[in-house]
């Protein structure tokens, strides 16, 4: 193990319960273990900035990352408010659309149901029409990581769906599930 490892291995031992509490007071326990793991990879990629007593700064690098998380939380509901308030328009504006409407509003609603990151990891493939690796630079992480977090998050999708009234279920998407 090379000195930068050994002096990265040491902090994260040392610390990472701190910075752990630290997001967990500020944070759901999903989003305070992520805003966590980001902090530490944020601190290996910066190991040489980083000051004797890294722990003050590891706080404010998890205070940064908790904070954009908070702001991309925040900017993907107000998408899904806007979308659902646009689909019900459309709705009352064209009678007979309403198996569509009623048809994209159960997507929604199950792709709300799920985790912020399974959400962008959908809606960067699908709504962005990114490939995985575009995706995975996106990201932050591998564009193996990347297809494991899409994989997953189809399935939790799936999943949110086929709890829902069947008959307001794409049949296409059905057939798909089925087939599997």
């Amino acid at each position: 193990m090379g000195a930068d490892e050994a002096r990265f291995t040491e902090m994260y031992t040392r610390l990472y319960s701190r910075v752990g509490a630290y997001t967990r007071r500020r944070a759901t326990d999903s989003a305070a273990q992520d805003a966590t793991d980001e902090t530490f990879l944020i601190a290996w990629r910066k190991l040489h900035q980083l000051p004797d007593d890294p722990l003050p700064w590891l706080l404010v690098t998890a205070r940064n990352v908790l904070s954009e998380y908070r702001r991309r939380t925040d900017r993907q509901e107000a998408l899904v408010e806007r979308m659902t308030a646009s689909l019900l328009e459309f709705e009352a504006a064209e009678p007979g659309a309403d198996h569509a409407a009623v048809e994209r509003l159960a997507v929604l609603g199950a792709l709300a149901s799920l985790s912020d990151r399974d959400r962008e990891t959908l809606m960067l493939t699908v709504w962005d029409g990114l490939s995985h690796a575009q995706s995975a630079e996106v990201m932050g992480c591998s564009t193996s990581a990347f297809a494991v977090r899409h994989h997953r998050a189809r399935r939790r999708l799936e999943v949110a769906l086929s709890a829902q009234d069947p008959s307001t279920v794409n049949p296409t998407l059905r057939s798909e599930r089925d087939a599997r």
